[in-house]
């Protein structure tokens, strides 16, 4: 039985020998180096619902026509990405129920709030029968691209025109980013 075992080695590593040269023969290693990897990524960037109390300061309920939030990107503080981002395209998508225009005013800023580039666009008039819609696709590429690797933070801010303090209505936003790479 021990003699059987050794017999049956040889023909394994002549088989995997052949395997190896058969397999491998017309591979060029020197083409691993032109290989490209060209992923997309999409990523919801933010979603909010806004109605009249929103527009009210939080100790006096008095209207305030301006409102701003800021959210961070932390996908984009990455080697990666950095490195490898050649495309963007930023999806923003307002649903307008309040009977009074909105100005909008998308920016994206670096670490130390600098503002690297601005997405702005008015916001008609709507009503809860027949809501406004503003669907707005920004795209950078080429040699702006860096705006968006410098890019951490995303300000939004809301300014409701000729606004008041009876107000009522409601605002929905929702934003996504679609991200091309190439490693």
């Amino acid at each position: 039985m021990f003699h059987y075992k050794l017999q049956k080695i040889p023909l394994l590593v002549a088989a995997f020998s052949f395997l190896m040269t058969s397999c491998f023969k017309d591979v060029d290693f020197e083409q691993a180096q032109d290989i490209k990897l060209a992923p997309d990524l999409e990523a919801d960037l933010l979603f909010y619902t806004i109605n009249e109390t929103d527009f009210e300061d939080s100790e006096t309920n008095a209207f305030t026509p301006v409102i701003r939030d800021t959210v961070r990107l932390e996908f984009l503080d990455d080697d990666y990405t950095q490195d490898g981002l050649m495309h963007a395209e930023f999806r923003f998508r307002h649903e307008n129920r309040f009977p009074y225009l909105i100005k909008s005013s998308i920016r994206f800023l670096s670490e130390n709030d600098r503002t690297q580039f601005s997405v702005n666009y008015d916001i008609p008039p709507g009503s809860n029968d027949s809501p406004t819609i503003v669907d707005t696709i920004h795209v950078v590429s080429g040699n702006d691209i860096g705006k968006v690797r410098r890019s951490i933070n995303m300000l939004v801010e809301l300014e409701m025109i000729d606004g008041g303090k009876d107000i009522e209505g409601e605002l929905d936003f929702s934003s996504k980013g679609l991200f091309k790479f190439e490693f």
